[in-house]
């Protein structure tokens, strides 16, 4: 056996291991469907890089990891859906296509070179109604999920999802499912990001023609009010205690004045 050789199985352990590493290294990113489409939350403070992007009329995209090698991919799908979309038909650009595009560069990157794209990607679809939508989640090594409902990516990506699950449901307003998103990034005991250090967007189904829209400023600010006393509100509202149980009478039923039905008809 030559000097230095390296298995394939360990070959592929180690690039894993290096990707996972540094994608962990960086912060969360949150997509989950709310009432009216789909919402993406992530803590940026940069206003110039951006982790959430529009790629087409109703497609969306979110990343964590290396900036420049989500951004080299987030370009590449603007261009396929831009020529697909003017050769064929705009409705020929799904979240779909966009995701096995994806998974053919990431799984030929992962294979053929020495360093692994240290990246993990969301690809989400609004559609006319909730059961339309589509979230594929694509990692490092080219596999793809189909997502249904909510996902969390990057950073402590296991600890948020569960957070997330306490506070989501199906059908959440958008100022909730803000506020769920915020709960879930937070760090048990830790201060919530501002709304400065957010990037926040939606894909909103009832927008004409372009479903995307960037959340920040004023309106921004109002969505994290409006969770926020909702939140407390639920807090406030105390359990109703359940009915106490009849107490058992030791005499006999008696039966109703008249006669009794006993469901014949004779």
């Amino acid at each position: 056996m030559p000097f230095g050789y390296v298995s394939p199985e360990q070959q592929m352990r180690d690039k894993a291991d290096y990707a996972r590493k540094g994608i962990a290294r960086g912060r969360s990113v949150v997509v989950l469907q709310y009432v009216d489409g789909i919402l993406f939350v992530a803590p940026n403070p940069s206003r110039a890089l951006h982790k959430i992007s529009e790629i087409y009329d109703k497609i969306g995209f979110a990343a964590v990891g290396r900036y420049n090698e989500f951004e080299a991919l987030r370009l590449g799908g603007i261009r396929y859906a831009d020529i697909n979309g003017y050769t064929y038909d705009r409705d020929d650009v799904t979240a779909r296509g966009l995701a096995n595009l994806y998974a053919q560069n990431l799984g030929q990157i992962f294979t053929e070179s020495m360093k692994p794209f240290e990246v993990e990607l969301v690809v989400a679809e609004v559609g006319d109604s909730s059961d339309e939508d589509h979230i594929y989640r694509l990692t490092f090594d080219g596999s793809v999920f189909d997502e249904s409902g909510l996902v969390a990516m990057g950073g402590q990506a296991e600890a948020v999802a569960n957070r997330l699950k306490e506070r989501y449901r199906d059908g959440l307003p958008l100022a909730e499912a803000l506020e769920a998103a915020l709960f879930a990034l937070t760090e048990p005991g830790g201060e919530r990001f501002p709304a400065n250090q957010l990037e926040v967007a939606v894909l909103d189904r009832n927008r004409p023609h372009r479903r995307f829209l960037r959340l920040n400023g004023p309106r921004l600010e109002r969505l994290l009010s409006a969770g926020s006393a909702e939140a407390e509100a639920s807090a406030e509202t105390p359990a109703v205690p359940p009915a106490p149980a009849p107490e058992k009478s030791d005499t006999a039923p008696t039966a109703p004045e008249g006669d009794i039905d006993t469901g014949s008809d004779s």
